[in-house]
């Protein structure tokens, strides 16, 4: 994987986009932590899934360390699932949402959950609608796995940067031929 754009979004963040085997991933990073992130090479399609406390932020740009999460997503890609969970993300919310946001990350690789026991993982069972919107509202992609949950009748459900991304990631995680 290469780097093939370096673009400013926010003041003080990095935006970059690198090729990965399921096609261009941008990531948008301030401070060392992952703000936004997904499969396309038009940083615009980030920018709006930022909080707006965030986004009115300033960064300083020395603070910016993109390097060890473009690693990090290079090490999934060569199959250490494992690499993305290391990477600090920054997301803002209520706090519901951040809760569900921190109980994705503890889906690991190779395994699924539905949205009911995703809920139920989140401390609420009833909350199925509440956990399906912090994956809707998911900006960090790949570092917050919600590919990785799915609809109780075992098909996929919807994902941000498509179906096809989702089975993918899934298959690649699961061991299976991608």
């Amino acid at each position: 994987m290469h780097a093939t754009t370096e673009t400013p979004v926010l003041r003080g963040a990095t935006t970059v986009t690198i090729d990965t085997p399921d096609g261009a991933f941008t990531v948008i990073e301030a401070d060392g932590a992952v703000l936004s992130s997904g499969w396309t090479d038009e940083p615009a399609d980030l920018t709006g899934q930022i909080h707006p406390s965030i986004r009115a932020t300033s960064f300083d740009p020395a603070a910016s360390d993109v390097q060890p999460i473009l690693d990090a997503v290079a090490r999934y890609y060569d199959g250490d699932f494992a690499a993305v969970a290391q990477v600090r993300v920054r997301q803002v919310s209520g706090p519901f949402r951040t809760h569900a946001w921190e109980v994705l990350r503890t889906v690991e690789a190779g395994s699924i959950a539905t949205y009911l026991q995703y809920a139920e993982r989140a401390g609420n069972p009833t909350a199925v609608r509440a956990v399906a919107g912090a994956c809707a509202k998911n900006a960090a992609a790949l570092f917050v796995p919600c590919h990785r949950i799915i609809r109780t009748d075992g098909t996929l459900g919807g994902f941000r940067w498509g179906l096809p991304v989702k089975q993918r990631l899934l298959d690649r995680e699961a061991g299976r031929s991608v």
